[in-house]
């Protein structure tokens, strides 16, 4: 906080801070006895009518009514990463968008709307698939999304209009194919969207699953020590599929995930002849840069370190393509991949999120 020569709090933001990182200092409850203060850190995206709005890096909006403010102070824009390749926000943003490419797109401005979605049945049930769609997915125009990354928003720039009536030409859009409008914003570094995410929660716009960005440098990633037999291919083939969590994928899922600049698929075969990986993963080089996703381990094969061997493999093919860094996505709840990941040397970049249209059913995965 800061002090004064006095060894006095002071209050050494204002409006004219807006878009800064602050930290500042509350009462946590004014006029009770035994006053507690409370501390908030995060980038100051409004004051108005006597309230202070601050979205933390992990995308938290936090309203402080001025009133309770006893001291604040403007901080450097983003804290030092420790460790991984140095990269901006918006060059990663582009990076993975190219990983999870959408089957059909649209400029806004600056902005890309992008889908990939496939029909319903009748029946309810999501392509490929027996298990039933949630009530809302299949009422929402018996269209199903795979994949958030590649049915949302990619909000980078300006989109060529006042927010409000951009979003309402993201709501039609995505209406006209059946699926809920999603805006794609992060927090938590130099350069990313904390004013757009209070903006849109203002709006009444749905903050749905968060994960992070982790980078790290590709090559110690490589050298983990090989175990089990990894088969790499340009194709994922029925037994990937057959071990790939969001189980029976479509036609339009399979040209997702076939997607990006130079893609390959690994498995660590099962135990039978016939019996699906022990292990998968996927990854996607693009210049520097390789992207893991989807990498999965039957629940019998665990801490056989397969993810490992199967990471590691991708790794050395990635290296002989060129690329130097790594990056992957992973939720803020998947601890056993938070633990993995972070023995590998990657540590997060960013947070983010997607935002869902007021009144609209949830749908399809991150």
């Amino acid at each position: 906080m800061e002090i004064s020569a006095a060894g006095r709090l002071e209050v050494r933001v204002t409006p004219g801070d807006v878009g800064k990182r602050v930290s500042v200092r509350r009462l946590a409850d004014p006029g009770a006895p035994g006053a507690k203060f409370t501390d908030t850190v995060g980038v100051l995206t409004s004051w108005d009518d006597g309230v202070l709005v601050i979205t933390r890096k992990d995308g938290e909006v936090v309203r402080v009514p001025e009133s309770s403010l006893v001291a604040g102070k403007v901080i450097p824009a983003a804290p030092a990463r420790r460790r991984g390749p140095a990269a901006s926000y918006e060059e990663l943003a582009r990076v993975t968008a190219r990983a999870w490419r959408p089957v059909e797109s649209e400029r806004l401005g600056e902005w890309e709307l992008r889908a990939a979605a496939e029909p319903v049945p009748r029946d309810g049930t999501a392509p490929g698939s027996s298990a039933p769609e949630r009530p809302q997915e299949a009422a929402a125009g018996r269209r199903a999304g795979f994949t958030r990354r590649a049915n949302s928003v990619l909000a980078l720039g300006d989109p060529g209009m006042p927010l409000d009536e951009a979003l309402a030409a993201v709501r039609r859009w995505y209406g006209e194919r059946g699926l809920p409008a999603y805006v794609q914003a992060a927090t938590g570094a130099e350069g990313t969207q904390e004013a757009l995410c209070a903006q849109l929660e203002a709006r009444g716009w749905v903050r749905e699953v968060t994960a992070e960005l982790w980078v790290g440098a590709l090559a110690p990633v490589a050298d983990r020590a090989e175990g089990d037999e990894v088969v790499l291919s340009r194709t994922a083939d029925a037994g990937w599929l057959a071990r790939y969590r969001r189980t029976g994928p479509g036609e339009v899922a399979l040209r997702v995930l076939g997607s990006g600049p130079s893609v390959w698929f690994a498995s660590v075969p099962g135990g039978g002849r016939h019996a699906p990986p022990a292990a998968i993963g996927r990854c996607v080089v693009d210049g520097r840069w390789a992207g893991f996703a989807a990498v999965e381990v039957a629940p019998e094969q665990r801490r056989r370190g397969l993810a490992t061997a199967v990471m590691a493999a991708l790794a050395r093919r990635a290296l002989e393509e060129g690329a130097s860094a790594a990056w992957l996505q992973v939720e803020t709840d998947n601890a056993a991949a938070r633990r993995l990941y972070a023995g590998m040397g990657f540590a997060v970049h960013h947070a983010y999120h997607h935002y869902r249209e007021p009144g609209a059913g949830r749908q399809g995965s991150p």
